[in-house]
């Protein structure tokens, strides 16, 4: 791990946090900005790895020799239908009405990227929501806000706790960022990335 300066592409708390759990020295380096739209014709399990190779690119002229890269994306999907970030209260608690009761797909795809290579992978769970009665919507999103999240729910949060009678999969690729997968694709990185063109 010490190889590399590990340079972490991202605006989240979340993320921040589980990567510091790996006690490895690292550095948040952000662009404002970058475009995160996506072609229409992608299905949705696509989308995280195009929009996280997007912020690789826009990020690659400000990389050193020995720095090494970290950017993701994470959708939530229901009904083959991504569900985006909330853009007001009543968008928060209309996706959480629909997730209430059903499970549905967390896709993270993560891309590490050096001045010469890349390597992406992804990392899929399935999260089961019980039943949410409207006051127990309308207390998470009131005192939570979930508006910067994907799905409209955190599930390191409140509604995690409440919400959450299961999960296949990665409860930190939830979070943002599967975080044990990545470390063991940091450690071997050297081994089978694919180089960058020229």
């Amino acid at each position: 791990m010490s190889k590399y300066k590990i340079i972490l592409a991202s605006n989240s708390p979340r993320r921040r946090e589980l990567l510091k759990g790996l006690d490895v020295d690292f550095t948040v380096r952000v662009i404002p900005g970058i475009d995160e739209s996506y072609p229409v014709g992608l299905s949705p399990a696509e989308v995280p790895c195009y929009i996280a190779r997007r912020k690789a690119e826009a990020y690659l002229a400000t990389l050193s020799n020995n720095e090494l890269l970290i950017t993701a994306d994470t959708v939530v999907i229901l009904d083959n239908e991504i569900i985006e970030k909330p853009v007001d209260r009543a968008d928060a608690i209309g996706m959480l009405r629909r997730l209430s009761g059903r499970k549905h797909l967390v896709i993270t795809a993560v891309v590490l990227t050096t001045t010469n290579r890349q390597k992406e992978f992804s990392a899929e769970s399935t999260v089961d929501f019980t039943e949410l009665r409207d006051d127990e919507i309308f207390y998470y999103v009131d005192k939570y806000k979930p508006f910067d999240k994907a799905g409209a729910y955190g599930i390191q949060e409140w509604i995690g706790y409440v919400a959450v009678q299961g999960i296949e999969g990665s409860f930190y690729n939830v979070m943002g960022l599967p975080i044990q997968r990545l470390y063991r694709e940091i450690l071997r990185f050297d081994d089978d990335p694919v180089s960058l063109k020229a």
